[in-house]
């Protein structure tokens, strides 16, 4: 396959993914905010919101203050962001078009469809009463993509460049997460175990579609801790760091028997996920799970820029 249209798969996948995770992103910060009881702590929330996207100094460019509505419509429309989820859309639709003749109809179309649909959506400034339509509607692309992704692609390089692109965006997504907002929803000694709190700590879960798995598998019990170890170590569930590089591994190995050969980033993701199969939760807080995550974030760069160069994206 030739890098660029390597290049195209990948960053469909990766645009996907980022604009799915936005649309969660908004989803918290919009709930959480609800919960505040004042418009210093909602401003907050949504500083918070924009630091996770990493657009804080982008919108303070342009913005001074914080207001729910001009925060989303920033990281959902506004023309001179371009992170916002209706460019990120567009991305994905020119990277898919410029890759056509190795895509499906089934995934082809339904990239385009969910373009269009948002560019309708997004033609006029979002209010709060017509926000969750959005955000369904962007979860709902994503959703349909992957869907015709695993349904309907032959299982070849495009698919794993497809897969690899998904879930690296995907980790670097859930550890962002859960480094911006841990510190943030830490309660004080008078809140723990308040409705309050767990609220907070059920929608932070919900950010990253985990609030259900997690209660199954904790019978509701809101441990921050646990909640930690959750989105860190637990295989089962399928926006933890340790299942996306458990996805990254498998997807590589199968570039890897398609071109004959490894690559440099086979062994960045050898070491990577070996340093994280190793670890424990109890080990990540003792040296700190800022520094941990930090770690992991730049790691998953890295790895990213080590496929990118590879597989000579830039050809």
């Amino acid at each position: 396959m030739l890098g660029r249209a390597a290049n195209g798969i990948f960053w469909m996948s990766r645009y996907l993914e980022r604009a799915e995770n936005t649309a969660r992103l908004i989803d918290v910060g919009f709930h959480l905010a609800l919960t505040r009881n004042s418009r210093e702590s909602q401003d907050e929330e949504w500083k918070s919101v924009l630091t996770t996207a990493g657009l804080l100094k982008d919108y303070r460019a342009r913005h001074s203050d914080f207001h729910g509505s001009d925060v989303f419509n920033f990281l959902l429309r506004d023309k001179d962001n371009p992170n916002s989820v209706l460019q990120m859309i567009e991305n994905a639709r020119l990277n898919a078009r410029m890759v056509r003749n190795s895509l499906t109809n089934a995934v082809w179309e339904a990239t385009n469809e969910g373009w269009m649909t948002l560019r309708e959506l997004l033609s006029q400034p979002v209010r709060e009463t017509n926000l969750g339509e959005v955000l369904t509607a962007i979860r709902r692309t994503g959703t349909l993509v992957r869907g015709a992704l695993e349904g309907t692609m032959l299982r070849n390089e495009v698919f794993n460049f497809a897969r690899i692109g998904t879930f690296i965006e995907r980790a670097d997504n859930t550890a962002r997460i859960l480094d911006v907002k841990y510190y943030v929803l830490l309660p004080s000694v008078a809140w723990v175990g308040s409705s309050l709190d767990n609220v907070q700590w059920d929608t932070l879960l919900r950010s990253v579609a985990g609030n259900r798995a997690y209660s199954w598998l904790n019978a509701g019990a809101m441990d921050p801790r646990g909640i930690a170890r959750f989105l860190i170590l637990d295989g089962q569930f399928p926006r933890s760091l340790v299942f996306c590089y458990e996805k990254i591994r498998s997807n590589m190995a199968g570039l890897a028997k398609e071109y004959g050969c490894e690559v440099s980033a086979h062994q960045l993701l050898r070491e990577a996920g070996e340093r994280l199969h190793e670890t424990s939760i109890e080990e990540i807080f003792e040296g700190g799970l800022h520094e941990f995550l930090t770690a992991f974030i730049g790691n998953t760069i890295q790895i990213g820029n080590a496929i990118a160069t590879d597989y000579r994206f830039a050809d």
